[in-house]
């Protein structure tokens, strides 16, 4: 296999570029994913979205994300990991200028489901691009690094927006992703070294359409699902969601040689890996994603104060995920990734009791506990997308993991939508509602990662 340079075989600086330059694109890969929760109302009012529009606003990047990754991940893994980055990087910056000059709804959608499929080439290829370049201990403590940006990410994300906003409206942030994204793209191209599998496969067409489809089909039916279940063209997406993706296990069954293996999932760790991040996506970041909404309805809090105090979350994320790399190797992902959603499931729990008269701090010990949760989950997940897969099929494990991910959490936040909204009838005011609904969110959502938490220490942590 050509790979990158390892800090055995080539530069250290080689190495430190394969690191450094991962972690930065997942690092603004995560902070524009999230920076729309900060400014929503801005950018609604801006763009004279609807209802329906505004739901577009928040969920089209996930399309994006989820539909692509796995598809960039085997291209990544077969035709060159750093040119699927450089591209990513490149695909982002043009995307977000036309976020930034978006004259309406549609052109601002379109703009972010571009770059959701952008923020997957970066983040499917950035990974593999670690996974190829560290072995042993150094692997463990690279894909801690890189699994602390997923949270820093998440943390810095709201902030940034919401403060460029203050300074220069809604749309500066989307300029300032313009210029992050073309000097990532730059300093890639120059610095990193070409990484691939030693022997090319062709190109998985039916397998890449019919995973990609059939992901967008049922994200796009989640989305209008929360204006109302009984609409017919929900009904109509999800057959056909159901219909691409069954076609796509049998591509993948039939193919020699297929852009997924499904051979894998019999192997523990990437079960494991896949598992996991679905219950991540769901239990977790469906549930925190609609903690800034709750905090301005139920206790009035602004944009900018909801942000910094789900920072404590995301930070410490960041901060439990950058410290896994101490934790000695041979401790199994498996087990720490079981610890990982239990804590998750107890800070959750510990968040129970919203009312409209409570103070924030009752929420600091809980949002605690979620974020070192959090934050060991995202370093054993990746840990995982690597290490369960065969090294030349790195970015393939990455874009299997982040997939799941990403599908979890859009279906999280549609799950949570509807308790939320929808399980608060018969209270005083809408802010009681709206925190009898968060509650209710709350019990069903720490369920899940309890949930997660058993299978993943049930099943075994080994192949």
């Amino acid at each position: 296999m050509t790979t990158l340079a390892t800090p055995a075989a080539g530069t250290a600086g080689g190495a430190r570029g394969a690191l450094a330059l991962p972690a930065a694109a997942t690092l603004l890969a995560l902070m524009n994913y999230t920076a729309p929760l900060a400014m929503l109302t801005d950018t609604a009012a801006g763009l004279g979205s609807g209802p329906t529009a505004q739901i577009w606003l928040m969920s089209s990047i996930s399309l994006g994300l989820a539909a692509a990754l796995l598809a960039v991940g085997s291209l990544a893994d077969d035709h060159g990991r750093k040119r699927v980055f450089v591209f990513g990087a490149a695909l982002l910056a043009v995307s977000s200028a036309a976020c930034a000059v978006a004259p309406g709804s549609a052109v601002f959608v379109a703009g972010r489901i571009v770059q959701g499929a952008a923020s997957a080439a970066l983040i499917a290829a950035g990974l593999g691009l670690v996974g190829a370049t560290f072995t042993g201990p150094r692997r463990a403590h690279a894909t801690g690094i890189w699994g602390a940006m997923v949270g820093l990410g998440i943390a810095l994300g709201p902030i940034a927006a919401a403060g460029l906003g203050i300074l220069g409206g809604w749309r500066l942030w989307y300029w300032a992703t313009v210029a992050g994204s073309a000097l990532l793209a730059a300093v890639a191209a120059r610095t990193l070294r070409e990484s691939r599998a030693a022997r090319r496969r062709g190109l998985d067409v039916p397998g890449v359409l019919t995973m990609s489809l059939g992901v967008a089909a049922l994200l796009a039916a989640v989305t209008l699902g929360r204006l109302g279940w009984s609409r017919p063209e929900v009904a109509g997406l999800l057959v056909l969601a159901a219909v691409l993706l069954g076609a796509f296990v049998l591509v993948e069954a039939r193919r020699r040689e297929p852009m997924l293996d499904l051979g894998l999932l019999r192997r523990p760790r990437f079960l494991l890996s896949v598992t996991g991040a679905l219950v991540t996506g769901l239990g977790i970041i469906g549930l925190m994603s609609f903690v800034p909404t709750v905090l301005y309805v139920t206790l009035g809090m602004g944009p900018l104060a909801a942000a910094f105090l789900l920072a404590i979350w995301s930070g410490l994320s960041f901060v439990a995920a950058a410290q896994a790399r101490r934790l000695p190797a041979r401790l199994p992902a498996g087990r720490l990734l079981a610890a990982a959603l239990a804590l998750n499931a107890a800070g959750q729990l510990a968040l129970l009791g919203f009312a409209p008269d409570e103070h924030w701090w009752r929420m600091v010990p809980g949002l605690i506990l979620a974020g070192i949760g959090s934050g060991l989950g995202n370093a054993m997940l990746a840990r995982l997308a690597v290490e369960s897969v065969p090294p030349e099929r790195a970015s393939m494990g990455s874009g299997a993991n982040n997939t799941a991910r990403y599908i979890g959490a859009s279906l999280g936040v549609a799950l949570v939508g509807a308790i939320v909204t929808g399980t608060g009838g018969g209270h005083a005011s809408p802010a009681q509602a709206y925190a009898h609904g968060a509650n209710v969110a709350i019990l069903v959502c720490s369920a899940i990662a309890l949930l997660g938490a058993v299978f993943a220490a049930l099943v075994p942590d080994r192949g």
